[in-house]
């Protein structure tokens, strides 16, 4: 007769111990992977970068000035009379953009090539709503944009 070799398993113990720090990650991680505004906020901000940086070369190559005009709830850009793209933003999110007011930027002013802004200094632009928010940066001259830390 063989001997009795050990029960193999989790004990009671062991698996209540799993449950409860599965349910402490879910309590704490769940509600910051699943904020779908937080994606659409940096989803909206990561589309008007890739705009501005679109138009600020349309402009450049086809020597025209472009106008990107900036309100609390959307980006609209323009060359004179057309509108070219409008980024809204999300609308659960709505109004996105914390600076108040209409602003615009110019690509291409007056056909020199360079940038000129509403404020006629860097504008800052800030993307927030909730507990998110991200800056981000227009030069003046070269109309470059980049988000500040």
């Amino acid at each position: 007769m063989k001997p009795h070799a050990r029960d193999q398993g989790f004990t009671l113990v062991e698996l209540v111990l799993v449950i409860l720090v599965t349910a402490a990650l879910a309590v704490t991680a769940l509600p910051k992977i699943v904020d779908l505004g937080l994606w659409r906020l940096r989803a909206f901000g990561d589309d008007m970068q890739a705009q501005h940086q679109a138009m600020l070369r349309l402009a450049l190559q086809q020597r025209r000035p472009i106008v990107a005009t900036i309100t609390g709830s959307s980006v609209t850009y323009t060359d004179g009379a057309t509108v070219l793209q409008t980024l809204n933003c999300p609308a659960t999110e709505s109004p996105c953009i914390a600076e108040g007011g209409s602003r615009t930027v110019t690509f291409n002013a007056a056909n020199s090539g360079g940038t000129s802004t509403s404020t006629g200094a860097a504008m800052t632009v800030t993307i927030s709503s909730g507990s998110y928010s991200q800056a981000y940066q227009i030069e003046h001259e070269t109309g470059l944009i980049y988000a500040l830390p």
